[in-house]
């Protein structure tokens, strides 16, 4: 399996989680962090600009890339989103394992909005 991590910014916390939970319910991404309180400077339409931030770092497979994108592109409300895919060059063992067996569509997504969801786990009530 090559493992990849992908990276986008979002400008608001809602949006960030939006993509995040699609992206795992969808099982193209084993996990992905978010990072609040990035300040981004760039360069816009000729205009420098400074905004506050959320970075999103996907973990997922090669294979997984274009679903990725699709979804961040369905989801983003940037008219240019930052897509930016990084091929994991080492890792450990388990946890590369642990990101193949978490894209396993066969095993199926989240429930929809209506259905309860499971509660999220706390660090230390998972088995890392």
């Amino acid at each position: 399996m090559s493992a990849l991590v992908v990276i986008t910014t979002v400008g608001n916390e809602e949006q960030a989680n939006e993509i995040a939970r699609a992206l795992v319910c969808r099982r193209q991404a084993a996990c992905v962090n978010i990072v609040p309180g990035l300040k981004s400077v760039y360069r816009w339409q000729g205009k420098v600009c400074r905004d506050t931030e959320f970075m999103l770092i996907i973990k997922t497979r090669e294979s997984e890339y274009s679903e990725v994108e699709a979804t961040i592109r369905e989801l983003h409300s940037y008219e240019l989103p930052e897509i930016l895919g990084f091929a994991v060059g080492k890792g450990e063992p388990e946890f590369l394992g642990w990101i193949g067996a978490s894209l396993d569509k066969s095993l199926g997504g989240c429930p929809s909005d209506d259905e309860d969801e499971e509660p999220i786990l706390a660090l230390d009530e998972t088995n890392y």
